[in-house]
């Protein structure tokens, strides 16, 4: 009796020490080498955006905010004549300021009054942005507080970016494994970051100038740069 009840506690008990034999080892971390890389590309931007400004002095907020509102007009009919929409034109910025003119153990006195009224031209082709700011300006603009290029379509650089930086992270990772007396085993994770294109030169004020019968005001797009990184890890194959 005594040794059926031995053997039936043996039969159950082998599965068991098997099983956790078999977690001690799904247990053992793999080695791994985790790499991080990044790629560069230059794009060549096919857009613009200009913020165009007209401001306005009088004695009165009403009399400067009629004349703004006048020349406003006249700068947007000019872009429109060049076969810029309604669309590519937006208001981003209307101010009303007064001016003070301080004296000694007095009150300020308000001399008259600024209004600002900035609009955005997106542009679609790049040829237009030389005439885009001589129309503006010789239709009344007189502030000019940014011009900037941009790509419309990034995302066949941004793959060949991607693609670029995987191949330098299995290097590195290929190299660290080399060095480490073993091989690269299969990729295991990546993870693509956040890409943040770089605008080829910085924003520029231009101020307000005579235009009379000139050419076109000469722009330079030049290049954008577009920077893709890359997390990977990687199985490691010690030699044995």
């Amino acid at each position: 009796m005594n040794a059926k009840f031995i053997a039936v506690g043996l039969a159950i008990l082998a599965p068991v020490s098997a099983h956790s034999q078999d977690s001690r080892a799904a247990l053992v971390p793999i080695p791994q080498i985790s790499v991080a890389a990044q790629h560069e590309v230059k794009v060549s931007p096919d857009r613009a955006t200009i913020q165009i400004s007209v401001q306005t002095r009088a004695p009165t907020a009403a009399a400067a905010a009629s004349q703004n509102a006048t020349k406003i007009q006249a700068v947007l009919a000019s872009l429109r004549a060049l076969g810029l929409t309604n669309d590519q034109l937006s208001t981003v910025n209307y101010n009303v300021h007064p001016d003070y003119v301080h004296r000694e153990n007095k009150e300020p006195q308000i001399t008259g009054y600024n209004v600002t009224n900035t609009i955005v031209a997106d542009i679609r082709q790049l040829n237009q942005v030389g005439r885009v700011i001589d129309a503006a300006l010789s239709s009344g603009a007189n502030m000019m507080t940014s011009l900037q290029f941009y790509a419309s379509n990034t995302e066949d650089a941004r793959r060949n970016a991607i693609a670029a930086a995987i191949a330098k992270a299995r290097a590195d990772a290929q190299a660290a494994a080399a060095a480490a007396g073993g091989t690269l085993g299969p990729l295991l994770e990546i993870g693509i970051g956040a890409y943040m294109p770089q605008p080829p030169q910085p924003m520029y004020r231009l101020e307000a100038m005579a235009v009379r019968n000139q050419a076109d005001t000469p722009i330079q797009p030049g290049q954008e740069s577009l920077t893709v990184t890359v997390s990977t890890r990687w199985q490691f194959n010690p030699s044995r």
